[in-house]
């Protein structure tokens, strides 16, 4: 198989756990007879830097052009101060709306080799830790009207939240088929005993319950679920949400398993084009020191073999690499145990070496 991949290396450690995920990927290509081609896209403070902006036109088209894309992060201080339409993140909201990528799919599942780095009590983490968050990605308050006014002398902020129903039934739609494919649990969250947009959003994913009688459907406020995250995660299978809070409760989510640096996401619309990347951000403050976690980036581009490529037994192969990695007792700083009698089993490695050694196990 022959697939042009367009790769943002971004900013922060960006550049150094997408060199990880590439090396990973070679190692697949040369194991099962593939060519993986690169092609480096810039965006984020790197492209703003360069180009004036957060994301060019021509970069963005060599994105839809391309069969997938893998991008590590954007972001940093340098460019904070930054008007808001110029700020890297923008170029993140452009690349998605660009690809109509309007699905994000972000897994929180604890790795057995990792269950003691969760900051939750041993017996709640024993009931199990495996759920997905399906987070509308075009949507919602990021993408509505922001406006900054003064009037007579008071400075006011506004930002407009606004959803079609035709957006809630698509990514609702997939929340059903993720559902279907798994334990038959949909959790649809929002906040209906405020928001109008979340009251429409209830009615329209109950109006898409009839068609699938099979899926338990549960409603749960926002506020709810962030609690019941951490007081009992595994009564969760599938959570479908809107943009904003689908962004804070995976964050929450991702803590709870251990590290934010293993949970990777894949971000799709109709087609099989995605964007694949690590749900943290750019870490600025650790990059160039060759110290951060690229778990989350391998295991996107496993995403990626997966769900644009069709290659299942290639993406289980890298999570194997992964398992066997942790087995073996290599753990990057984030990931280290705090007990030294946990320490003493365990190997501290660098993001260089963890990619080396993942690399390695696939055999």
């Amino acid at each position: 198989m022959n697939k042009n991949i367009a790769v943002i290396k971004g900013d922060g450690i960006g550049p150094e756990i997408i060199e990880q995920a590439q090396l990973v990927l070679d190692k697949i290509a040369i194991k099962y007879g593939h060519r993986f081609n690169y092609t480096d896209v810039d965006m984020g403070g790197v492209a703003i830097d360069k180009w004036g902006e957060p994301l060019p036109d021509n970069m963005l088209d060599l994105c839809i052009k391309s069969d997938s894309v893998l991008l590590g992060a954007v972001g940093g201080n340098k460019w904070n101060t930054l008007p808001g339409h110029m700020r890297p993140e923008k170029g993140l909201l452009k690349l998605r709306a660009g690809m109509e990528a309007y699905s994000n799919n972000r897994p929180a599942k604890i790795w057995k080799q990792l269950a003691s780095a969760s900051p939750l009590r041993k017996e709640i983490v024993e009931r199990g830790i495996d759920f997905i968050i399906v987070r509308e990605l075009t949507g919602g308050v990021y993408f509505g009207e922001h406006k900054t006014e003064t009037q007579n002398g008071i400075r006011y902020a506004s930002d407009l939240l606004i959803y079609s129903e035709k957006e809630i039934e698509r990514i609702c739609r997939i929340g059903f088929e993720t559902a279907k494919r798994r334990r038959k649990k949909l959790c649809s969250v929002e906040k209906s005993n405020v928001l109008d947009s979340s009251r429409l959003w209830k009615k329209v994913v109950h109006e898409i319950a009839e068609e699938y009688p099979d899926i338990e459907l549960t409603d749960m406020l926002v506020d709810n679920c962030a609690m019941q995250i951490v007081k009992d995660p595994s009564q969760f299978d599938v959570i479908v949400t809107e943009n904003m809070f689908g962004d804070i409760l995976s964050d929450e989510a991702s803590m709870i398993t251990g590290s934010i640096g293993m949970i990777p996401s894949s971000s799709l619309g109709n087609g099989t084009n995605g964007v694949y990347e690590p749900i943290h951000g750019s870490a600025p403050d650790i990059a160039g020191m060759d110290i951060a976690n690229p778990i989350g980036t391998i295991l996107s581009a496993a995403m990626m073999l997966k769900y644009s490529f069709g290659l299942e037994e290639e993406a289980e192969c890298i999570e194997k690499a992964v398992s066997d990695y942790l087995d073996a007792g290599y753990r990057t700083a984030d990931i280290m145990p705090h007990h030294e009698n946990e320490k003493k089993s365990c190997t501290l490695v660098s993001c260089s070496k963890c990619g080396t050694l993942i690399s390695e196990f696939i055999v």
